[in-house]
């Protein structure tokens, strides 16, 4: 069987092939415990899911929707973005679509031709490299030099006449950090003077912890805003990542040629999610902050506990998202092994806890773990780890 040769080049998601093995595992009965997964482990908050069983018995959800989401919904997301941020969009600015990777994933085929280049800052998600490619454009890999977010002097020296875009994540997956407002506005100004789309994912932007402030690119200045495609979603912040819900806003332009490739790939998102996110995005806040502050505690219980296993490297405490990146290629040397990866299965087959290697984020040295689960977990699992680090101490 012959295949196209852009299927060819791209990788499978090394977050859900991780996940999957562990899976597997706990049918078979194994306790483990999954710290591989970006899923929140709190279910969908009840008003939400009574507003989806009202939306299908009211007949509601019973046909296609337009291709860019149910006016409403749209309406909601522009509201949602002038409450938070101050800022004014139209609902024609809004596409909603199947979550955020896909959002990602036609902005990709709709910008991006071959011999395009898109920045990408390190450490990143799975997910960006990997589409840029799929539209046949290069990713270019751009490594922070201290501190773990990128600046806009190395994003310059990496730019070249090919540059089309950058992606900015914040909080960052799989990383935490948060980018400031002076961090922001550097990178914001030095893309409107070069013309360089900024691809700002604010997945997690309602998850921040300890007293961190989130910013976003869309509220920093008009020129900026104006070259800044925003990418968000409600899977995260309002426990909802089976419901697969995500959304872009950007210029009518860029929507309008957004529409074209949805309307070829899905139709529309499923009309149930859209009226569930309708109800989360103009329902009680208060279900956010509740889940915003579990996760803030894991952090800070787990966070000195994780940095006291022999090998294990974090100098800088998370400032948002529900991740752990710890540098650990002292603790792969010290257990004998050659690689990350095969660390990070040795803890799955033999302390039963699923954590993601880093290759899969571009930082080989390092691991990824979730601490979206619940407390008493998070400390068996670091428990397990550390008494796995220890055979070897």
């Amino acid at each position: 069987m012959k295949f196209a040769k852009r299927v060819l080049q791209a990788s499978p998601s090394a977050t859900l092939a991780l996940s999957a093995k562990a899976k597997q595992m706990m049918a078979a009965g194994i306790d483990v415990i999954n710290l591989g997964v970006g899923e929140p482990d709190f279910h969908t908050p009840a008003a939400i899911k009574a507003a989806a069983v009202t939306a299908i018995n009211e007949g509601k959800a019973d046909f296609y929707t337009p291709i860019n989401g149910i006016l409403p919904l749209r309406q909601a997301i522009c509201d949602r973005l002038q409450a938070d941020f101050g800022v004014s969009y139209q609902p024609s600015q809004v596409t909603v679509t199947v979550g955020g990777k896909f959002s990602l994933y036609v902005l990709a085929q709709a910008l991006f031709d071959a011999g395009d280049e898109v920045l990408i800052p390190l450490p990143y998600w799975v997910s960006y490299g990997e589409q840029v490619k799929l539209a046949e454009a290069k990713p270019v890999f751009v490594k922070p030099q201290t501190g773990g977010r990128v600046t806009a002097a190395e994003l310059e020296a990496a730019r070249t006449e090919h540059t089309r875009a950058v992606v900015i994540n914040s909080p960052q997956n799989p990383s935490g950090l948060v980018y400031s407002k002076a961090e922001l506005t550097a990178i914001g100004e030095w893309a409107v003077e070069h013309d360089i789309i900024l691809l700002a994912d604010d997945m997690y932007g309602k998850l921040v912890y300890n007293g961190h402030q989130f910013v976003s690119l869309i509220q920093l200045s008009a020129a900026i805003r104006k070259q800044t495609i925003l990418i968000s979603g409600l899977s995260k912040a309002y426990a909802m990542t089976g419901w697969r819900i995500g959304y872009t806003v950007a210029s009518q332009e860029i929507i309008d040629k957004m529409n074209i490739i949805i309307s070829h790939a899905t139709s529309n998102l499923a009309a149930v999610s859209q009226y569930a996110a309708l109800a989360a995005l103009t329902g009680d806040q208060t279900v956010v902050e509740t889940m915003r502050q579990a996760f803030e505690k894991r952090l800070n219980t787990i966070y000195p506990e994780l940095i006291a296993i022999p090998g294990f490297e974090l100098p800088q405490k998370p400032e948002g998202a529900f991740y752990l990146f710890p540098k650990v290629a002292a603790a792969v040397k010290l257990a004998g092994f050659t690689s990350t990866e095969e660390f990070a299965a040795a803890l799955l087959d033999k302390a039963h806890v699923a954590v993601v290697a880093g290759v899969g984020f571009g930082m080989p040295d390092h691991i990824r773990l979730s601490y979206a689960t619940d407390l008493e977990s998070l400390q068996t699992a670091i428990k397990r780890i550390k008494e796995f680090m220890q055979q070897y101490v």
